[in-house]
């Protein structure tokens, strides 16, 4: 690693500005807010897909010496644009080959095919000689022996088991809530542990203050919370996911200091109920379908559950604003150069 790389990404300066977008992001969950929203926009991912037979090495110094040439960004007051390493592996796909289901590119998109077994058949891989596993592992090794600080590390998408068991097996997991609930807790059982014993090595592993979940450099959260992909719940109902699922969702939340954040993308109210007593679920982060259900979801969650929100035709800045009246909320802006003035007024920042 060059000198000068150590130098910009350890700059004291920049990692000051950091952790104060940080400090106003934590007073959300805190209720101690000065500001009455945090901004996000898309902050900057250095890193570039990783696929097994890359150099995990090069790969780092890569994508570090690709943050270098953004640091700017972390200068303006109002909008947090971090700078992130997170290596896509795989896509949403990356569990799905850890437990040795063929993944495949169609026009670029990461796919899956089921599993030939039957459910209730599932054994936990092999973590430590799976090589998809150890190349992301690998990854992580190398940007900790990196030592700089300022960069966020994300994880590749560890997803959720319920995710997970629907790209292995299809609707076939779903029926067999009904017909075979024996076999399906035991599968998802299956997957939540393999995706738990993940998440610890990386809480373990990484620095707590540098890492963050999946989308790092837009669902940026303060240290020490956690997240998991709940795309999958709007497929079951709300009887079937508490019986099934929101104990596995659950455990996973419970491993990070202050618990976490659901991603959801589609329709998913029904579930509001589950989620208001999870006592580790602190926020949910809302993009797409989803996210034109902000006020079912500001209305109902508990106080301490705040919101992420991806803006959209549908939900725009200022029907946020309207609904939250800029509280509980992280607004994610488009990737266009967002109206400072505008931002100040509704974040509240001097």
């Amino acid at each position: 690693m060059s000198k000068e790389i150590l130098s910009i990404l350890n700059n004291e300066k920049l990692l000051l500005l950091r952790d104060n977008h940080f400090a106003r992001m934590k007073k959300l969950h805190d209720k101690s807010y000065d500001s009455p929203a945090a901004f996000v926009q898309m902050g900057i991912n250095g890193a570039r897909p990783a696929v097994l037979g890359d150099n995990p090495k090069s790969k780092v110094e890569e994508a570090l010496d690709e943050l270098t040439r953004h640091t700017k960004l972390l200068e303006d007051k109002i909008v947090f644009r971090p700078l992130c390493v997170e290596f896509d592996i795989y896509g949403v796909h990356f569990p799905d080959k850890i437990f040795n289901a063929e993944v495949f590119q169609v026009d670029g998109s990461w796919q899956v095919k089921t599993l030939d077994s039957s459910i209730g058949s599932l054994q936990k891989p092999d973590l430590d000689n799976c090589p998809t596993w150890i190349l992301a592992r690998e990854l992580a090794k190398e940007f900790v022996n990196a030592n700089v600080k300022l960069p966020l590390f994300g994880t590749p998408t560890i997803s959720s088991a319920l995710n997970v068991a629907v790209n292995l097996y299809g609707q076939e997991i779903l029926l067999s809530m009904m017909i075979d609930p024996a076999g399906t807790e035991h599968d998802l059982k299956i997957i939540n542990d393999t995706l738990c014993e993940i998440h610890k090595w990386y809480i373990t592993n990484v620095p707590a203050d540098q890492l963050q979940p999946v989308v790092s450099w837009e669902r940026t959260q303060p240290p020490g919370f956690g997240q998991l992909c709940g795309c999958t719940t709007q497929l079951v109902s709300p009887d079937m996911y508490k019986k099934f699922v929101a104990p596995l969702d659950e455990e996973i939340l419970s491993l990070y200091p202050n618990g976490g954040m659901i991603h959801l993308c589609g329709s998913h109210t029904q579930h509001i109920p589950v989620w208001r007593e999870m006592k580790n679920l602190h926020a949910l982060q809302l993009n797409d379908a989803a996210a034109e259900d902000l006020e079912i979801y500001f209305k109902e969650m508990r106080e301490d559950q705040i919101f992420y929100i991806n803006t959209c035709p549908g939900m725009t800045t200022e029907k946020i604003m309207k609904i939250t009246g800029g509280n509980r909320v992280v607004i994610v802006t488009p990737k266009v150069k967002p109206d400072a003035i505008k931002l100040q007024e509704y974040s509240g920042y001097k």
